[in-house]
């Protein structure tokens, strides 16, 4: 049965989680008619961009599994007798930032689900990724050409009780800084309206808010199969979008320099794609899932150019 490529999956989660401008992390807000509103808005941007910093960081350790993973049967553990052995990945130096997410955990505004789950998902870190230091050092010196394997099967079972606990509450933390994510920004394109009106930062903005919903739906390894009714639902919302901004774009020219092009040429882009799932009953491993990783670094780009496309607007 075909399978999605894990890097197209890591992909997807590394972009969901940068500080840009879909985010709306790591951007100055609009001030608000109300200060006391602008100012939970800057305090809860500033604890979201230290989370996803820290979750950004520890990506590596989700690789460095998968990289055990690839070579190690997980179930039985490492034998020394595998074709290839491939070792691990060694992680980044993420104490500060630790400290400062767990902190921040501590600060208002509460945001009591996100701040629980980010919390958890840094002690469990804490825990897996001195095993994963040493386990990687073991291979490094390829010590299991001395010791049989001993060293390797002794981190195995650190590494088999911790990954799933890992996983999951990684998982968590994601959910609950996406639904954060989302309020944040349906304020701050409020916010923008209100001080600014629906001129060509709003437009940016509103296209790529609809554009990071398509991709929250988008299909992975854990889940390959598409719910069709949710996909259909959000790119009929970034159709929208485009709609509007290509409107806005014609009225005013010039008001969006080279990003111009960019929500048509992926709403053009996901339509074939929606096609296909049709096709495949909503399973991207039957074709679909060969576009994704288009669809991924269109969307990047996106992401890149759009903190720049309103720099020569003039309304």
């Amino acid at each position: 049965m075909k399978t999605l490529a894990k890097a197209v999956t890591a992909s997807v989660l590394v972009l969901i989680l940068q500080g840009s401008v879909p985010y709306l992390l790591g951007t100055s807000p609009v001030q608000a008619q109300s200060p006391p509103d602008a100012t939970v808005s800057d305090a809860a941007m500033g604890k979201m961009n230290t989370y996803v910093e820290f979750l950004n960081q520890t990506l590596r350790a989700s690789e460095s599994l998968q990289r055990y993973d690839s070579w190690v049967d997980m179930k039985k553990g490492p034998t020394g007798k595998e074709r290839i052995i491939y070792g691990m990945y060694s992680l980044y130096d993420v104490r500060e930032l630790a400290g400062k997410a767990l902190a921040s955990a501590q600060e208002e505004p509460k945001l009591p689900e996100l701040d629980a789950a980010m919390t958890a998902y840094v002690e469990t870190y804490q825990q897996l990724a001195p095993v994963i230091e040493r386990a990687n050092k073991c291979y490094e010196r390829q010590d299991y050409k001395s010791d049989k394997m001993a060293d390797g099967k002794a981190f195995h079972k650190d590494i088999a009780a911790l990954s799933p606990v890992y996983e999951e509450r990684r998982k968590t933390v994601d959910a609950a800084l996406r639904t954060e994510k989302v309020k944040l920004d349906r304020a701050s394109l409020l916010a923008l309206e209100k001080a600014e009106g629906k001129k060509s930062r709003w437009h940016v903005r509103n296209v790529m808010f609809r554009a990071e919903a398509v991709m929250d739906v988008m299909p992975t390894n854990e889940k390959p199969v598409v719910a069709m009714p949710a996909f259909r639902s959000v790119l009929a919302d970034y159709a929208q979008a485009v709609r509007e901004f290509d409107d806005y774009a014609l009225q005013h020219p010039n008001s969006f320099h080279v990003f111009e092009s960019s929500p048509a040429s992926l709403l053009s882009k996901l339509r074939n794609f929606d096609e296909k799932l049709e096709m495949a009953k909503g399973d991207a491993r039957k074709g679909a899932g060969d576009d994704l990783e288009w669809l991924v670094s269109d969307y990047n780009t996106m992401v890149s150019t759009s903190e720049s496309a309103t720099v020569f607007a003039k309304d």
